[in-house]
């Protein structure tokens, strides 16, 4: 005698929708938080580079000012040599590097109020002003 095969009533029983409806919200709500992580930590890697920029963009300047005795007019004199320029060894930066991380331009004023030259960086909105990653700083700091 072989034996029988008797299923039990819901023995074999699938989800139902309203589960699987559950489980995507919660999958939902889970991938939300973490996009929303990972976005701020973007932003302060941003923000993190751009002062470090600031910092390597400055040294391109006073390397200007070695060669040529004063600092660059405006930043495009690191990239093309101005007619102002007697020894002019550049050129001293890419255009690339003349854009913070958000692509807004650097800040440059000559002569500074706080040295030969002020350098800039807006933050993220690219404006004068601000608190958290849209605060500003500037090579004196």
């Amino acid at each position: 005698m072989q034996p029988r095969n008797f299923r039990r009533a819901g023995a074999a029983r699938g989800f139902t929708l309203l589960e699987m409806l559950a489980v995507i919200v919660l999958i939902g709500i889970i991938g939300a938080v973490v996009v929303t992580q990972v976005g701020k930590n973007v932003d302060k890697g941003k923000y993190g580079a751009g002062k470090a920029q600031l910092t390597t963009l400055s040294q391109k300047i006073e390397n200007y000012a070695l060669d040529n005795g004063t600092p660059p007019q405006q930043l495009q004199d690191l990239l093309v040599r101005p007619p102002t320029a007697r020894n002019w060894q550049g050129p001293y930066a890419k255009e690339s590097e003349l854009h913070d991380p958000w692509g807004h331009d650097f800040g440059y004023k000559y002569p500074g109020d706080h040295g030969s030259f002020d350098l800039i960086f807006y933050g993220q909105d690219g404006k004068p002003g601000g608190d958290g990653y849209n605060a500003d700083v500037g090579n004196w700091q």
